[in-house]
């Protein structure tokens, strides 16, 4: 076939700059291991001897890290004084770790899927499930701390408060389970926020639940939480007023058996509060950069953990609200809606 010239340039360009992009995320991870976006927040103009000498790092590094930065856009560059500049929007991206915009934990995840690499291979060959147990350890840190962030600047502030009636039951005193709750960040959140209420933070995975525990300790609102290894299908019932799913059913095996199960756990007039990757229920609407990276976890994390709990149905990342609505028909829920969403997020909201 005539190869159209212009094309195969424009697609080759987007190839070198998804190549370039790769590497640039090791250098994001570098900066924030070593320090090195810390000490040039808010410092103005610095010059590679002065950012070294901030970081405690040796300045041939770090020079040469900065020029990378500069070529990214992620730090500007003066030429006329040979100095570079963290400018504050890049700042909140990089630098503040309370910031919910923060990001560089996020280059994790792809690192560890370059060391699973031949896992996941093998499972696209064999159609077998890798589960996130069998993982290397940077996937779950990955997601935890960058999670940790996004949750913080929209879990209090906007998705409880667009459920119907859950945060008067969480300010007088409610009873919450926190299903697949990983670290435990979002639940150590909610805790802080409510005092009153007493929260369970559930999750299959034995060392998450150890990092739970660990920052529940090192929390004031720790007291009032209760970490345990737990599957959807096991916790204890107590008859919740509400239970949580953060970005986790669409992992599940069954998750049709989880919503049922949480049916059977839900306190009269209970809630389901479930937040899942955002994606519209066509695929050509979900073509975009945000979905490819949503695609791409799916294809080696999220339907690779469905499939290792002989999973029927390996929603993956980008279910949609649909395919979602139709698992909580299923297990007997009668409302199902929209309650918010952001540019990363669906959350919905399930009554029996």
């Amino acid at each position: 076939m005539p190869i159209d010239q212009q094309a195969l340039d424009e697609f080759l360009a987007r190839a070198v700059n998804d190549l370039s992009a790769s590497y640039g995320g090791v250098m994001v991870s570098l900066g924030h291991r070593l320090g090195l976006y810390k000490a040039m927040a808010g410092a103005g103009p610095l010059s590679a001897r002065e950012v070294a000498q901030r970081a405690g790092c040796a300045e041939r590094y770090v020079r040469e890290w900065l020029n990378s930065q500069a070529a990214a856009g992620y730090v500007r560059y003066h030429a006329a004084g040979e100095t570079y500049e963290l400018p504050p929007e890049q700042a909140l991206v990089l630098a503040d770790e309370d910031s919910p915009l923060f990001l560089p934990p996020a280059w994790n995840v792809p690192a560890s899927l370059w060391f699973d690499e031949e896992k996941v291979a093998g499972a696209f060959r064999t159609g077998a499930g890798i589960s996130w147990g069998d993982r290397h350890e940077r996937l779950s840190c990955g997601v935890a701390a960058f999670y940790r962030n996004c949750y913080r600047g929209s879990l209090i502030r906007q998705w409880l408060p667009s459920l119907s009636g859950v945060l008067e039951k969480l300010e007088q005193g409610a009873t919450v389970a926190d299903v697949g709750c990983g670290h435990g960040h979002s639940t150590l959140l909610m805790a802080a926020a409510f005092p009153h209420s007493r929260f369970w933070g559930f999750d299959s995975h034995e060392d998450s639940i150890v990092a739970a525990r660990n920052h529940a300790g090192a929390s004031p609102s720790g007291a009032s939480v209760t970490f345990e290894v737990a599957t959807a299908r096991s916790y204890p019932v107590r008859k919740y007023d509400l239970i949580c799913f953060f970005d986790c059913l669409h992992d599940m095996g069954d998750p049709v058996a989880a919503a049922e199960h949480a049916a059977t756990a839900l306190a009269e007039d209970g809630t389901v509060m479930l937040v899942e990757p955002f994606a519209n229920d066509r695929v050509e609407d979900n073509l975009t950069p945000v979905g490819r990276l949503y695609y791409s976890a799916s294809a080696a994390i999220c339907c690779a953990h469905s499939l290792s709990e002989d999973g029927r149905m390996a929603l993956g990342a980008q279910a949609g609200e649909a395919r979602l609505r139709a698992v909580f028909r299923k297990a007997g829920f009668r409302t199902f809606r929209r309650a918010t969403r952001t540019p990363f997020n669906l959350v919905l909201e399930a009554k029996l």
